[in-house]
């Protein structure tokens, strides 16, 4: 069972959509996919199928409501990905994790009380980690996030697992950042990163040009047993 469904906001002053897929049985544990530049579009949508297959009920909130709902792009076509830009642009993203704190707290009452993970992708990615330092979830996975290497001064406080999928040949995320991300983490008990080399931005994409079909098999596998330990 699949389809979107309205979370309100922790102030409760206004409600957003959230893309929800739930297990055939009941789901003891629940995972919050977080999008792309691109929006709840179906790759977004494809991971939360995949992961209630798998057992857990998913929820993929729609980040960009305030600004515009329900953005569904595609990132293999240059105008969409053009007006993605401009979605992240004026996304507040302290405001996207007070909407995920909402979501967690919409998707641990589904999974009856259960543990939550989170994890993002690109901007999705950046906020994870984000989440990761300032949320009461449980588990914490960022592919390719972007920009982590600005947000080192909040590391201290991740008190909970957290995963950081790193593609060496990033074209968002520049070789020197790569390089602080490893020297402000790696001594973090809390989390391990995992370095692809020679691959680019984007390559766990669920379907288009971008993705390295072993890679993201890889990575996919990573994430799972992951998650697998730690939302039990």
């Amino acid at each position: 069972m699949a389809g979107f469904i309205s979370v309100p906001t922790l102030e409760g002053d206004g409600a957003f959509d959230a893309y929800v897929a739930k297990p055939a049985e009941d789901a003891t544990a629940a995972i919050i996919v977080i999008q792309e530049i691109f929006g709840v579009n179906e790759g977004i949508r494809r991971k939360c199928d995949s992961w209630a297959k798998a057992g857990y009920v998913a929820y993929a909130p729609d980040l960009f409501w305030r600004e515009k709902p329900h953005v569904d792009l595609d990132a293999d076509v240059p105008e969409d990905f053009q007006a993605a830009i401009g979605h992240m642009q004026k996304l507040n993203q302290d405001q996207a994790i007070r909407d995920l704190e909402a979501t967690i707290r919409a998707a641990r009452a589904a999974a009856g009380g259960g543990k939550v993970g989170l994890v993002g992708y690109c901007l999705g990615g950046r906020l994870a980690f984000m989440a990761a330092c300032r949320t009461d979830g449980d588990a914490f996975v960022a592919y390719y996030g972007v920009g982590i290497d600005g947000l080192l001064g909040e590391q201290h406080a991740i008190g909970k697992p957290t995963l950081l999928h790193i593609p060496t040949a990033d074209g968002f995320v520049p070789a020197e950042a790569q390089a602080a991300m490893h020297a402000g983490l790696d001594d973090n008990r809390h989390l391990t990163l995992h370095d692809y080399d020679g691959l680019d931005h984007g390559f766990a994409a669920e379907m288009g040009n971008r993705r390295d079909e072993a890679a993201a098999q890889l990575a996919d596998k990573r994430t799972a047993d992951f998650f697998a330990e730690h939302l039990a």
